[in-house]
């Protein structure tokens, strides 16, 4: 079985903020110690429909105690050719690019932006209507950064990234990016440089954390992020939001849903939470910091295309602010 207590307190962190749940992490650093699975050989003499159905069901059982020992010992596994969309077997994808026979909707146009409404944090997005917000986290891995961007290539799905600057990935991956945001189907948020809980710290290190990771921003791909910003964690306060505001970052971003991969699970659990969450109006968090998310993007635009969904980058729903 998957960490069922990591999960738990990763579906916890899905409530409305303010509430008085005081949301867990949502960001885990990488195990030092890279994962070894050991997988049984079977001999040549196993043979026959019977004896083959048996291997097989030995080789699984196998690999998933040994996928099970890697999850509580892994933060970060590496995967080195994480599958992107454009690269799932034929069978399974369903692109949304020039010649897919349908392709995903468009987002809705610009005279149908609404103000931003005003108090709190934002986590879901006003109103009725088909519209969900995708929003992704960090960018611990590289590969991860990267497999997302050639996901809303393949698709034309609409993404935000909140950006910590202190990664790496997001340097490595620039000119790969730069065209996305430059077009708006990609947009960054500010998610603080480093992603410290800020409720811990003093006025000066939070102005620094989002300073610095705003001067990132506008320093590596040409933009300002403002007014939104995701606190790590969840975590604000009314000394917090000052702070930022002082910045112009006025909307604290947090969400409705989750896909729960904060930590490492399984496929199959990221597309359980895909189809409980990918709902009209919601805005959804993923993170990215791990390998499995990049190997399900079919089956989460299936979840899309099945339900009729429009995807958004905040910008798209919301007018700017002066």
């Amino acid at each position: 079985m998957v960490r069922f207590a990591a999960v738990a307190a990763e579906l916890g962190n899905t409530r409305v903020p303010g509430t008085g749940s005081r949301p867990t992490s949502h960001r885990k650093r990488p195990s030092k110690h890279p994962v070894r699975f050991t997988i049984p050989r079977f001999s040549a003499s196993d043979q026959g429909p019977a004896a083959s159905e048996l291997n097989r069901r030995r080789f699984l059982g196998a690999l998933a105690a040994a996928t099970v020992a890697g999850v509580g010992a892994a933060r970060l596994v590496v995967d080195p050719q994480p599958r992107t969309f454009a690269e799932a077997p034929e069978a399974q994808v369903a692109t949304s690019g020039p010649t897919a026979p349908a392709a995903l909707l468009p987002p809705p146009p610009l005279s149908a932006r609404i103000p931003l409404p005003g108090g709190g944090a934002l986590t879901k997005i006003p109103g009725e209507g088909d519209l969900l917000a995708l929003t992704v986290d960090d960018g611990v891995n590289s590969e991860v950064v990267r497999a997302y961007t050639q996901f809303a290539k393949d698709t034309g799905i609409r993404l935000t990234f909140f950006v910590n600057g202190i990664y790496k990935s997001w340097t490595e991956n620039h000119d790969m990016l730069q065209p996305l945001v430059d077009s708006g189907q990609i947009q960054l948020g500010n998610h603080t440089w480093s992603h410290p809980d800020l409720t811990t710290l003093p006025k000066e290190k939070i102005a620094e954390q989002i300073g610095r990771n705003d001067q990132f921003l506008k320093k590596t791909y040409g933009i300002g992020a403002k007014p939104y910003w995701r606190p790590p964690y969840g975590k604000r306060n009314a000394v917090v939001d000052a702070v930022a505001a002082d910045f112009g970052y006025t909307v604290p971003t947090l969400w409705s849903g989750s896909l729960s991969d904060s930590t490492v699970i399984t496929e199959d659990y990221i597309v359980k939470m895909a189809d409980q969450y990918f709902t009209p109006q919601a805005i959804v968090i993923g993170h990215l910091n791990h390998p499995p998310v990049t190997h399900v993007y079919p089956r989460l635009v299936e979840i899309i295309r099945d339900r009729n969904l429009r995807t958004v980058t905040l910008s798209d729903v919301f007018l700017k602010t002066p």
